[in-house]
């Protein structure tokens, strides 16, 4: 039952009316829930006092409560929360990385009020700025989650990405005919020159690093948390169980955790002469003087003290090398891991097994490269027939009878 009472205002009247209802419980509390509103009439008043008892009855959406949640506020507590499940320390730093990306345009804005035109302005402007598409993807999948959360603890009735356009960047004709695949791995004669220039310009560990990535399709996080137990010289295998994630590639702060999948954790057998490699590089790193804070933490390839390298490591390493080659396509460590896809595929191995050595549960990217060398041997082989046959090819002797 409403009750009603006059408060002092600057309107013509000098007054306004207050209504008084009860909401449903706190489902939380228990307690008993008043709404206040006040108008001009008495029945504006109430009207806007049963609206709020309406909503949160039906949705249990609290306008008033909601007035001091923002999107900022909100994003933080879901955070709070989904770090609390299954989820790797670098995926939580990505999450933050991308809600600081929105909170840009929507941190402010509170929950309840950020509209569908909005959210698409936002993944527009960054579309325009030059983002890619899998950011701005990536983008909308957490922008999602929030609002999914928000709907779930009544903050807001509806999600405002439902609906939302992802923008598309048309390709030009020039990225349609440049063959985007073979950037991904190294030809032959690439590899050959890349590994050259390693024995004449490489540091102290990469000949067996680039060797290693190149002979076994591992990720460079993956190397970079090996350890010599992992190593089995018996069987001329490596086993890989972990990863390395360092949020500022700060030595002191690195983590080891399971690879990206769980396809991830193989087995995978080595060339004898990789393992003779790592062989003579323990034995060398075994008499290596240590510097006096020297941790023995048994990793494969570490720095003097002890401590791993990252993957950021490897690149910088890769560049140095880069320089002295003719190699001009944009490479990182990942190359490695195509390249030794197009390996398997050029030496006969079938896309389950080649997908079982690189750890691959996904089979887009592996097709990718698998698909572009095989149909790149059928050209090169129908090439080869025209070469050996083009005497009977050119024949001009052969008409129809």
């Amino acid at each position: 039952m409403a009750y009603f009472y006059k408060v002092a205002s600057n309107n013509k009247q000098g007054y306004k009316w207050v209504c008084v209802g009860d909401a449903p419980p706190d489902p939380s509390t228990g307690k008993r829930k008043q709404i206040s509103r006040r108008a001009d009439t008495k029945k504006e008043a109430e009207k806007r006092v049963n609206k709020v008892i309406f909503d949160i009855a039906s949705y249990g959406v609290d306008v008033q409560k909601n007035k001091k949640l923002t999107f900022a506020m909100v994003a933080t507590e879901w955070l709070s929360i989904y770090s609390k499940k299954k989820v790797k320390q670098r995926t939580i730093d990505q999450r933050v990385t991308t809600i600081n990306s929105i909170c840009k345009y929507l941190g402010q804005v509170r929950i309840d009020k950020v509209t569908h035109q909005q959210y698409q302005n936002m993944l527009i402007d960054y579309d325009n700025k030059g983002y890619s598409i899998s950011a701005i993807i990536t983008m909308n999948s957490v922008g999602n989650m929030v609002f999914k959360y928000a709907i779930k603890n009544k903050y807001r009735l509806d999600n405002p990405c439902f609906g939302v356009v992802i923008p598309k960047k048309v390709r030009t004709v020039e990225e349609i005919e440049n063959d985007v695949i073979a950037e991904k791995y190294f030809e032959k004669n690439e590899l050959i020159e890349f590994l050259e220039s390693t024995k004449k310009y490489g540091q102290y560990q990469d000949i067996e690093m680039f060797y290693l990535l190149t002979f076994s399709g591992i990720r460079p996080g993956e190397l970079c948390a090996l350890k010599w137990t992992d190593v089995d010289f018996a069987t001329n295998e490596i086993r890989i169980t972990k990863t390395i994630y360092s949020r500022n590639d700060n030595r002191g702060t690195y983590i080891l955790t399971p690879p990206k999948t769980v396809g991830s954790i193989r087995t995978i057998d080595i060339d004898i002469n990789i393992m003779k490699l790592l062989e003579e590089h323990r034995e060398f790193q075994k008499k290596t003087a240590r510097t006096t804070n020297y941790q023995d933490q048994n990793f494969v390839f570490c720095r003097v003290d002890g401590s791993p390298f990252f993957p950021k490591i490897l690149l910088g390493r890769m560049k140095k090398i880069l320089v002295n080659t003719s190699i001009s396509k944009p490479a990182t460590p990942h190359i490695f891991r195509h390249t030794h896809i197009s390996m398997l595929a050029e030496a006969g191995a079938d896309l389950k097994s080649t997908m079982g050595r690189v750890g691959h549960t996904n089979a887009k990217t592996t097709l990718q490269v698998y698909t572009h060398v095989t149909n790149k041997m059928k050209r090169d082989t129908s090439s080869k027939i025209k070469i050996h046959y083009a005497d009977i090819l050119g024949s001009t002797e052969l008409q129809e009878k």
